[in-house]
């Protein structure tokens, strides 16, 4: 079993930066790809991004490429989700995913998941 822990939501203004990240409690965090989802208010999750185990393959939907960065750092068992010109449609409930590979993940082959942190933008 893998705990993940998300943490670095907030509320930002239209514009402004946010980095998630997300603590994995089991030491084979190595073992696992990692990925991001979200959902809306009203509306279904959604994937956002995921990265290999070593991070050489990664993984973006189309409404946050060039925006979001996706990395990781095995040694602290971390993965982050770097957000920059954040706009209200960003606003969602964050979660963390673990799965065993970034193609599965972003097909949502997940096999844990955080609680979520959520991120609220305004306008």
């Amino acid at each position: 079993q893998v705990r993940l822990v998300e943490s670095g939501g907030g509320l930002v203004q239209t514009g402004d930066s946010l980095r998630l990240s997300c603590a994995a409690s089991e030491g084979t965090f190595g073992s696992y790809a990692m990925g991001w989802f979200r959902q809306a208010p009203g509306k279904e999750r959604e994937f956002v991004a995921a990265i290999s185990r070593s991070g050489s393959i990664i993984y973006y939907s189309d409404s946050v490429k060039g925006r979001f960065t996706i990395s990781r750092d095995n040694g602290k068992s971390t993965v982050y989700l770097q957000m920059n010109s954040l706009k209200p449609e960003d606003t969602a409930v964050y979660s963390c995913a673990a799965g065993s590979s970034a193609t599965n993940l972003r097909r949502d082959g997940v096999d844990y998941w955080g609680k979520g942190t959520l991120v609220t933008v305004s306008s």
